[in-house]
């Protein structure tokens, strides 16, 4: 199974370093060199096409970012955003401040508004649910697509904190 993934284009608050897990923010309006990236995206969206499958989470900035590249996804609350809990609209800063060490070496263990093992336990569920496809396109989330990178690469999420996704950052994985 091939699964090419796409983060969200940015918001307000992804441009002011907040936290957003499972607040339902709009889309900032898109810049030229947004758009010009999402021309470029689509360039690789259409040479890994046809997709068997285009999903999104149930939060509208996935939606919102689908639509911009022509796609009108189904929606599954699988790939939701990590629930931050205390730390949604606060900086990364407070939450690495909190929990640095277990942040950056072993997040599974953390509970914060979801425990990261649910975090996990999404991942794999999404894998298992989707197994009979070839071939998903997944407009997602940050954490969500840290987490699937670590467990593909890992065969957990305790590195997906090492790691960066940007926005409207492309990866495909095969598993």
């Amino acid at each position: 199974m091939h699964i090419t993934l796409i983060r969200h284009l940015p918001t307000e608050w992804n441009k002011a370093q907040k936290l957003q897990g499972r607040k339902d923010i709009d889309l900032d309006p898109i810049t030229e060199d947004f758009m010009s990236k999402i021309e470029e995206n689509k360039v690789l969206l259409n040479v890994f096409a046809p997709f068997d499958l285009v999903l999104a989470s149930t939060l509208k900035r996935t939606h919102q970012t689908a639509k911009l590249y022509g796609y009108k996804p189904e929606t599954d609350a699988l790939l939701d955003e990590l629930d931050f809990g205390p730390y949604e609209g606060r900086s990364k800063e407070e939450l690495i401040a909190a929990y640095e060490h277990q942040w950056l070496e072993n997040p599974k263990n953390l509970i914060l508004g979801e425990s990261l093992v649910n975090l996990e336990t999404r991942v794999i569920s999404f894998l298992e649910k989707y197994k009979s496809y070839s071939n998903l396109l997944v407009f997602g989330h940050g954490s969500w697509i840290r987490a699937i990178v670590s467990y593909y690469h890992y065969g957990d999420i305790n590195k997906m904190n090492k790691m960066t996704v940007d926005n409207n950052q492309c990866i495909r994985l095969r598993f």
